[in-house]
């Protein structure tokens, strides 16, 4: 048997779809993606620099999600496939070297790189599907609207100032928004999600892939700080133990049981498309928290006495707070409602913003890792139940 026929250009659906190890291989492109962004947005802390970041981060989730679901359908082991990601791989390290100067000097080739991984991966799925395929139409669709928003990003790229914004703005909500009306284009009609034959416990262990990866840069940007600083003393090492602390409650308040129910839930659902675009739809939020939250601990490690200012109140408290509402999201497609414990959390949170300026960073830092770490206690004390079948 030869390597063609061991490893079909298909996933086989009678088997258990398994994350491969060039799937894990990729990630490692948008871990420094993620790197990059957070990097960025401390180096930006204006609102028009969070808009941009957010933007860009956006693109980078989209790019990301695409070629996940790709990878459901189609087998990486096929050496097509395989050359195809590593070729995703070698265009996503460029378009996220081009990040920091993506709204400057660099915008069109961090657009151009972008385009060529979304364009260029859907156009592979269609030259390798026969024309019988039953997912043919859903992958003409999606090539159609990619092609749309493409031509937004080259627009964007080859634009200047509030242009480019525009445009890419323009860019993201099509390439967001289209999965929530089918990919509909004229002529061609919509996908509908239970022709979306996914493997749901696949799609859902990549997006707690991709938690990790976020959650890794966190952990990174806190050893990275802490070696850099300058004064080893008492707050410090605080500000380190807290960093460290609010990184574990995350990791506790997602992995401690909702990603497995996520699991269940997908798996036993009717309609197992619906329920992956959800989780897609809700990640790029959780994980966006994981990035802000980084950013807020490189800060307090950085400078823990500071006075809080707006801009690191908005990162101290809106990491965590983007954080709790992505999860509390989350849970309640998984379990049909918002855990009591999040939205205390929330409401906590909201609270400390009033008090956050008549004290600094460490202090505020301290107060929303207790928040965090009270909410994972909670949710592990009253844990809910796993999930019904037919979700």
């Amino acid at each position: 048997m030869n390597s063609t026929e061991a490893n079909p250009f298909l996933r086989d659906r009678n088997t258990r779809t398994r994350v491969t190890n060039e799937e894990l291989f990729f990630d490692l492109i948008y871990a420094f993606a993620v790197t990059q962004l957070s990097h960025r947005l401390l180096e930006q802390l204006t609102p028009i620099g969070a808009l941009q970041t957010l933007v860009l981060w956006f693109a980078v989730w989209l790019g990301w999600q695409y070629t996940a679901w790709v990878t459901n359908w189609f087998n990486p082991e096929n050496r097509g496939m395989r050359i195809m990601l590593f070729a995703v791989m070698l265009l996503g390290l460029l378009m996220s070297s081009a990040i920091p100067d993506a709204f400057a000097a660099r915008g069109l080739l961090f657009s151009s790189c972008l385009v060529a991984i979304q364009v260029g991966r859907s156009a592979f799925v269609l030259f390798k599907l026969r024309a019988s395929h039953a997912l043919r139409m859903n992958f003409v669709r999606i090539f159609g609207w990619l092609c749309i928003s493409g031509a937004l990003w080259i627009a964007g790229g080859l634009s200047r100032g509030d242009g480019r914004l525009a445009f890419w703005i323009a860019a993201v909500v099509g390439e967001y928004v289209s999965p929530m009306t089918g990919f509909w284009l004229p002529g061609l009609g919509r996908s509908v999600t239970s022709d979306w034959t996914i493997d749901g416990a696949h799609l859902a262990e990549r997006c707690q892939l991709f938690v990790i990866v976020a959650l890794g840069e966190s952990i990174l940007a806190t050893g990275s700080g802490f070696s850099s600083s300058s004064h080893w003393d008492a707050p410090t090492f605080i500000a380190l133990l807290v960093a460290f602390a609010g990184s574990l409650a995350m990791w506790w308040i997602y992995f401690d049981t909702a990603s497995e129910h996520g699991t269940l839930a997908i798996v036993g659902a009717d309609d197992p498309g619906r329920i992956g675009a959800r989780f897609h739809y809700i990640h790029v939020t959780l994980i966006a928290g994981i990035i802000v939250a980084a950013v807020a601990d490189e800060l307090t490690i950085h400078q823990p006495g500071q006075r809080v200012d707006l801009a690191s109140a908005s990162v101290l408290v809106g990491g965590p707070l983007i954080y709790l509402l992505g999860n509390a999201a989350y849970k309640k497609v998984v379990y049909g409602w918002f855990p009591p414990s999040h939205i205390a959390g929330v409401a906590l949170l909201l609270l400390t913003i009033a008090g956050a300026f008549t004290t600094d960073r460490l202090m505020v830092g301290g107060l929303t890792t207790a928040i965090l770490i009270g909410v994972a206690a909670w949710q592990s004390r009253h844990a809910p139940a796993m999930p019904g079948r037919g979700a």
